[in-house]
């Protein structure tokens, strides 16, 4: 089941996004988490931080999975998502250190590592409620566009597609790793709870391919239609042609 909510600006959106999460850290022993980086779900994690500085939040409990890091880079490197995690939540809130995961980027053996990820989600009871975004070309995580969905956590060649939408990040489109770690498409579906944060008019025609088009792995996040239960937050430019094409889909 997928429900879409809109909202003005994405500010709005990731305060109602972050309102989840805190039901669900409030309402389970020892919830576990699945995050994303990337810009959508900034507003998201800042409407966290304030909920923890307000006092009416707190993450002592809560373990917490990433979606995916670049092969290659260490963690303190100011481009790695251990790196954008500790900068943009973790550093602000009182989330135990130990209790949160992210891929290694520099594993000496990357399968292996997909491996041991693999056990880590599975030990730690699967995920409760998993944030995402979706890519230009319609990834999630960073599940590129193939013949077939996967499965497990894997290691990914990154398309040029996806190695140019990140290449503003770095110095030099040539610093741009070429391949990652990411959660499989089969783990993000098994989460009991999926968010999908989109933002901006750049994600327009994606997100209503992905969400009213054909399911097939050439648009990973299709996939999401199968899925448990999943809520998107998107601001009003990333919903225009949803809007436009399915009349009333919306909920604002």
């Amino acid at each position: 089941m997928i429900r879409i909510y809109g909202f003005k600006n994405t500010k709005e959106a990731g305060v109602s996004a972050a309102k989840v999460i805190a039901e669900a850290i409030k309402s389970r022993e020892n919830p576990t988490l699945g995050l994303a980086t990337g810009s959508s779900p900034l507003d998201l994690y800042g409407a966290l931080i304030d909920m923890y500085k307000n006092g009416e939040l707190s993450f002592k409990n809560v373990k917490t999975v990433n979606l995916d890091e670049y092969v290659g880079l260490t963690p303190d490197h100011d481009q790695s998502y251990r790196y954008f995690m500790d900068f943009n939540l973790f550093s602000h809130i009182d989330i135990l250190p130990e209790n949160t995961n992210v891929p290694s980027g520099i594993a000496e053996d990357p399968k292996a590592e997909c491996e041991r990820y693999d056990r880590l989600v599975e030990s730690l009871g699967g995920v409760d409620v998993q944030v995402i975004g979706i890519g230009n070309n319609g990834h999630i995580a960073f599940n590129e566009p193939s013949d077939s969905f996967t499965t497990g956590t894997n290691v990914v060649e990154l398309t040029e597609s996806t190695i140019d939408a990140n290449s503003r990040f770095f110095a030099k489109r040539e610093d741009v790793p070429t391949k990652a770690i990411s959660m499989g498409i089969g783990q993000i579906m098994s989460a009991k709870k999926i968010l999908l944060v989109a933002n901006g008019k750049g994600k327009a025609e994606i997100l209503e391919k992905a969400l009213f088009g054909e399911v097939t792995p050439k648009v990973p996040a299709s996939i999401l239609r199968f899925a448990k239960d999943v809520v998107v937050f998107a601001d009003d430019a990333a919903l225009s042609v949803i809007d436009e094409k399915h009349p009333g889909a919306v909920i604002r």
